[in-house]
């Protein structure tokens, strides 16, 4: 597998933020779900943000990301939310690759907030009432051009997207126009946010006699996150290489290879190529695949051969243990026995 864009990595801890500096992680080699793990049950242990104080004990928040915390508190668990549902959706996006989404124990809970997930989450926040300064989208009235009523409670995406912009964007705003590594983060952020935007789908209601659809009400949902990350994985996939150039009195991002379409405001974007991921770094962050489990009879990356880069793997015999024999008993619940059976487990050298 040809390496993936290291800069866009930790559009992981930066834009799922989805998936841009190389990600730092652990420095022990183990499987992103024990990595993961913990570094959940860290998003668990800060508890609510109902305290002013609180805010100042935040690691990785700028000072403006601070004073913002403070003038929002209620906002906060929801921007918590959007961190662990941006985290758990990227290790299922990259599951199977060489590198699959770990995150250092010791990573600041909200230093590096996804903005996509912030964005998704608030809007969550609004449309459910949890917030009082935001609510349902009330804009969304009247009838359609397909001839249904709009109604109901639309997600407030506007406020969702506007606060992922002020809380998020600050901390590359802060570092300056020159900074080419700023611009891929805003760029890459707004990309996020508009993989929310462009999903946005219509949800419908029908009412009349016996369940016919005389009269139809409609809103404005997002998303499942899930439709989210996969279609940020595949603009991962197919990213761009930039590099930035002076265009008029300001700087830009363009291809770095002229033949290239210039990329659009939905398109990912990376300053430079990832490593292949095989070998432990920890000076860069980079846990190898050594003791990864592998698929033995799979030609793509999850197989031993690409994923163990060619160093080989172990194989074990694992016992497993797994629900069988299940009866539902009237009423209602399943019975089920306890089996034990032998599988074949493979792991990287």
């Amino acid at each position: 597998m040809g390496p993936g864009p290291t800069t866009l990595i930790c559009l992981a801890s930066q834009t799922l933020q989805l998936f841009p500096v190389p990600c730092p992680l652990d420095a022990q080699s183990e499987s992103w779900a024990g990595v993961a793990k913990r570094y959940l049950a860290k998003l668990s242990s800060v508890g609510s943000i109902s305290e002013e104080e609180t805010c100042e004990k935040l690691k990785g928040l700028i000072q403006r990301q601070v004073q913002m915390c403070k003038r929002n508190l209620e906002v906060m668990d929801s921007v918590r939310r959007g961190a662990q549902l941006a985290i758990e959706e990227c290790q299922y996006q990259f599951r199977n690759r060489r590198w699959n989404c770990s995150t250092l124990d010791s990573l600041p809970v909200f230093g590096k907030v996804v903005t996509q997930g912030v964005a998704f989450a608030v809007t969550r926040a609004c449309s459910s009432g949890e917030l009082e300064k935001c609510g349902c989208d009330r804009t969304v009235h009247g009838v359609s051009p397909q001839g249904f009523q709009w109604s109901g409670c639309s997600d407030n995406i506007a406020y969702g997207v506007a606060f992922s912009q002020s809380f998020v964007d600050v901390r590359e705003r802060s570092k300056g126009a020159s900074s080419s590594r700023a611009l891929m983060n805003l760029h890459n952020n707004e990309a996020g946010r508009k993989a929310i935007l462009t999903h946005m789908r219509v949800e419908c209601k029908c009412h009349g006699v016996s369940g016919s659809c005389e009269v139809k009400t409609c809103w404005r949902a997002v998303p499942p996150f899930r439709q989210v990350g996969h279609a940020l994985k595949e603009k991962f996939d197919g990213a761009t290489e930039v590099e930035p150039r002076r265009v008029g009195s300001s700087r830009a991002l363009v291809p770095r290879n002229a033949q290239f379409k210039p990329h659009t405001d939905e398109d990912l974007v990376y300053l430079e190529p990832s490593p292949d991921f095989c070998e432990q770094d920890t000076r860069s962050g980079v846990l190898g695949t050594r003791g990864r489990t592998c698929n033995k009879t799979s030609k793509a990356i999850d197989g031993c051969e690409l994923l163990c880069c060619g160093r080989g793997f172990h194989t074990a015999q694992v016992e497993l243990a797994e629900r069988c024999s299940c009866k539902f008993h009237w009423c209602c619940f399943v019975k089920c026995r306890q089996c034990q059976r032998l599988v074949e487990l493979h792991t990287c050298r």
